[in-house]
């Protein structure tokens, strides 16, 4: 067999959107071996299992074969039905052991629980100990330069552990998930040779198979992207049993093409879920007595479900006064207020957050629901990027300055006392000192309660190939902290006025800094940390209780800092009857 084959499966293995690509890279042969070199029985009997694959994978479709299936009607993979070269037994987890670790952003904390509910149904068995693992699988992060690093770094840590383990009977099976595996393709493992399996974020159906031919020690991989694949039919197992909130994941992929931003270049197009399946999965969640879910997706607020005809009007998508889209407006569809309410009406006592929006997608139907609805949290991530209007535009992102500044007077007109976060980015392409200083002032003229700051990287996306990187880097690293030194300063002045005030807090667990404390978080999403002591039960008057994680209590704000509030607390409530005390 050829070192390098391509496999290109089709046929009743996924759409052509979905098509598996895979790389395979043959092991060393067992005649490369020292001549004094005796395998043993077991030995043995493993090559020969491995010879018996290697023959059926030579004898699999070609690239002819994938031409002439490409039209035909496709399913998604199923068990049952396995590609020619892989039996049903060889897909089946066996009760291996799966270590999972997740990096970046909460979508990978979705992706990690997507990844893992496809391994659970094979019969793969989950570990919290590395020692013990025979799969390690890492949902990585492609967002800047630092997140890739970190992998390297831990592809590095982990190698000793695999050469360790090529010496017992069964070797460690490494992988690389999500957003790096699509970024980097085939670099990945010609840079490391450790590495067993590639899956991008839309092929995790794919792991047995993956793993199956990795288990004939060979390469394997599945970066290609999909233009309707959203997972709706795969329930997430939660990673954390005694968690109290989860994410559910409402659409995959981004149409924005910011020219800064690598995601659609990682995750694909945009795609949502139908809404019965989103509503099926926070109803479970809620009979599992979750208190709070937060919807994802890269734009979460564009979400468009178009699966039901009925609905594909002419109508075209509201947008935010004075905003526009880099694409084609999108008509008709069941739309992001209409799923927010429904979601909300699941459990009242269950809080709704969503995150990450557009600014361009807050038209006011969106924000009057959020004001009315007293389980929809009243607070709401307005990335910004940027404070200067010219590098918004060199962004990409369909809005000025101006626009923005009159998008957040309307917000905190409409539901007061809201609490907005927001995203920059120090340093962009032809970013001059002016156009810094425009972003210092903005933070400083909103005040935002959250920040998330960060130092450009370029990736290789628009502005890779259209603009040049030319802010030096001590110049980035300089204005990173004064953007931060200024949100802190202002989120500090913002934080103060819930000084003396009542809040309403979903309880976590312990602080991490104290055992006598215990922490939450309020409707604002701020952290709030108060006294772990016995407290009145506002329903049970006679009984004193202690706050577990999944209670809401109200705590009164004594003190606060740019992140944390702190206070003490009053009594063990519920969501609704607490509005008559925040």
């Amino acid at each position: 067999m050829h070192p390098l084959q391509c496999v290109l499966q089709a046929q009743k293995w996924g759409p052509l959107a979905s098509v598996s690509w895979l790389l395979l890279r043959t092991c060393r042969a067992l005649s490369n071996l020292p001549s004094t070199a005796c395998p043993s029985p077991e030995k043995q009997q493993e090559d020969g299992v491995r010879k018996d694959f290697s023959s059926r994978l030579a004898t699999g479709p070609t690239f002819q074969h994938f031409l002439r299936s490409a039209s035909a009607p496709q399913e998604k993979p199923d068990m049952e039905d396995p590609p020619p070269y892989v039996t049903v037994e060889e897909l089946l987890g066996r009760q291996r052991k799966v270590y999972l670790e997740t990096y970046g952003c909460q979508m990978n904390v979705n992706d990690t629980e997507i990844a893992w509910s496809v391994l659970q149904k094979s019969g793969y068995l989950r570990t919290r100990n590395l020692q013990e693992a025979d799969v390690i699988l890492l949902v990585t992060c492609s967002i800047r330069e630092k997140a890739e690093q970190t992998i390297w770094n831990r592809l590095q840590q982990l190698k000793a552990l695999k050469t360790k383990r090529l010496r017992s009977r069964v070797p460690l099976r490494i992988g690389i998930l999500g957003c790096m595996a699509e970024r980097l393709k085939e670099e990945i493992l010609n840079r490391e040779k450790m590495v067993d399996i590639l899956a991008g974020p839309d092929a995790y159906r794919d792991l047995p198979r993956l793993l199956a031919v990795a288990e004939s020690g060979q390469q394997a991989a599945n970066v290609l992207l999909s233009l309707d694949e959203t997972y709706a039919d795969v329930m997430p197992v939660q990673t954390s049993p005694s968690a109290t909130s989860a994410f559910v994941s409402i659409m995959r992929g981004c149409d924005n093409m910011c020219s800064y931003c690598i995601v659609p270049f990682t995750r694909g197009r945009e795609r949502s879920r139908p809404v019965a399946s989103i509503l099926e999965e926070v109803r479970k969640l809620s009979e599992q007595g979750l208190k709070e879910v937060t919807l994802l997706g890269q734009n979460v607020n564009s979400f468009q479900d178009s699966s039901e005809v009925q609905f594909n009007n002419a109508v075209s998508t509201n947008l935010s006064r004075g905003f526009s889209t880099n694409y084609k407006p999108k008509k008709g569809g069941l739309r992001f207020t209409y799923l927010l309410d429904q979601v909300s009406r699941v459990d009242p006592e269950m809080r709704i957050r969503f995150t990450s929006p557009h600014p361009k997608d807050f038209p006011d139907e969106v924000l009057q629901l959020i004001h009315e609805r007293d389980n929809i949290c009243k607070q709401i991530h307005l990335p910004a990027q940027s404070g200067s209007s010219r590098v918004l535009e060199a962004m990409r992102r369909g809005y000025s300055r101006e626009a923005y500044v009159e998008l957040i007077h309307h917000i905190r007109e409409s539901i007061p006392g809201v609490s907005l976060s927001s995203d920059f980015i120090a340093g962009f392409c032809g970013e001059t000192e002016e156009d810094h200083l425009q972003t210092v002032s903005l933070l400083r003229e909103v005040q935002y309660n959250m920040g998330f700051l960060f130092a450009y990287s370029m990736r290789q996306t628009r502005a890779y190939h259209r603009l040049k990187d030319d802010v030096p880097e001590e110049v980035k690293l300089r204005r990173l902290e004064e953007l931060i030194t200024v949100f802190r300063e202002e989120a500090t002045k913002a934080n103060m006025a819930s000084v003396g005030s009542t809040q309403l807090v979903l309880v976590e667990g312990h602080s991490k800094r104290s055992a006598t404390d215990l922490c939450g978080r309020n409707d604002g999403n701020l952290k709030v940390i108060f006294p772990d002591v016995e407290m009145e039960d506002i329903n049970n008057s006679d009984v004193r209780v202690r706050a577990q994680p999944g209670d809401y209590v109200l705590v009164k704000i004594t003190s606060t800092s740019s992140q944390t509030l702190k206070g003490h607390v009053l009594c063990r409530t519920t969501l609704k009857d607490s509005s008559a005390y925040c």
